[in-house]
């Protein structure tokens, strides 16, 4: 008798996105970050729920802008990395004389910390941003800091959505399960079973490799299995898995999408999300003003205050949303 098995799982997305204690990185020189941020951002491509949100989120954030020191393109940036990775640098830049003439978001995703050398416990020296050959290195006073407050540790922010990323994981993955169940011949795997004692190993070879090459991607196995002499038909293909009483795709992509739009604190109504009952999602006008003032209003003051707020940014530079939301700093 002999069996030959084919297909592995394939993971989607299970590694970089667990929250890691961090330390300093002695060979890189610079501390680790507690989540992965490759991993935060391949998340946003991965899961339409999850990216729709911190697009809207960014959209109505980046919407009330008036003018200033950045572009509305550079806002947009910075925006969607605030929300992306908890934190965003805003580099100075400076004239020959020191005055600072305008400002320049730096990459989320490349942006790491330096220890200070003389209270290297305890302080955070330089910023510098990740790329081929020596990083970028900026001095603590050439940035304007912003990040979301993480308790465990006051290096790096961390994005306020952590709790539902293994919900919009899971909602990938039962997205990709049907894909890859469909694309495998609408079954699951099964036992490619045969009793022919006249099966000389070149056949048994050739069965093996046609089904390896047209098996579907991902993780349905197909396990062939010889018996000489055996009970039944020469040739029975036996599914393992029946898809229809096992697969609760509509209730995982249900809870699990509630679970991200909790996560983000954000109003089904404004996510597009179709009603499940005849009472509907309540006046979406009404909806988005609230959302606006517990959620959107806080993010443009604390951009505008960290910027306008200091003393060498000139009042040209100062970030002005509307005017509900402009928070004058200092001349």
């Amino acid at each position: 008798m002999s069996i030959i098995s084919f297909g592995k799982p394939e993971p989607v997305l299970t590694t970089g996105t667990d929250y890691r204690e961090i330390w300093y990185d002695n060979a890189a020189d610079h501390y680790t970050q507690p989540i992965d941020r490759l991993a935060l951002a391949q998340l946003i491509n991965l899961n339409g729920q999850h990216g729709g949100i911190i697009h809207a989120r960014k959209n109505m954030v980046t919407a009330d802008y008036q003018g200033g020191g950045l572009t509305f393109d550079e806002l947009e940036a910075a925006v969607f990395d605030y929300l992306t990775f908890g934190d965003i640098a805003v580099a100075k830049i400076r004239n020959g004389w020191g005055d600072v003439i305008g400002l320049q978001p730096l990459p989320g995703l490349y942006l790491r910390r330096r220890k200070e050398r003389e209270n290297a416990e305890t302080v955070p020296g330089d910023y510098v941003v990740l790329q081929e050959g020596e990083p970028l290195a900026f001095p603590p006073d050439d940035i304007i800091f912003i990040k979301m407050y993480d308790p465990q540790q006051h290096i790096y922010g961390l994005p306020d959505y952590i709790g539902g990323v293994h919900s919009a994981l899971l909602n990938s993955e039962a997205v990709i399960f049907r894909r890859r169940y469909y694309h495998n011949g609408a079954h699951t795997g099964g036992i490619l079973y045969t009793r022919d004692p006249s099966m000389t190993d070149e056949m048994e070879e050739e069965i093996e490799q046609q089904l390896r090459d047209s098996k579907g991607i991902g993780n349905f196995s197909t396990i062939l299995v010889n018996i000489p002499g055996g009970d039944g038909d020469a040739i029975k293909f036996i599914e393992m898995g029946d898809i229809s009483a096992k697969d609760e795709f509509a209730s995982v992509k249900n809870i699990s999408a509630q679970d991200i739009l909790n996560a983000h604190r954000f109003p089904a109504g404004l996510a597009g999300i179709v009603p499940q009952n005849t009472a509907g999602l309540g006046d979406p006008e009404k909806i988005e003003r609230t959302y606006k003032k517990n959620e959107v209003l806080p993010i443009q003051r604390r951009l505008a205050m960290a910027i306008n707020s200091d003393p060498e940014i000139p009042r040209h530079l100062h970030l002005n949303f509307t005017e509900e939301t402009t928070v004058k700093g200092a001349a």
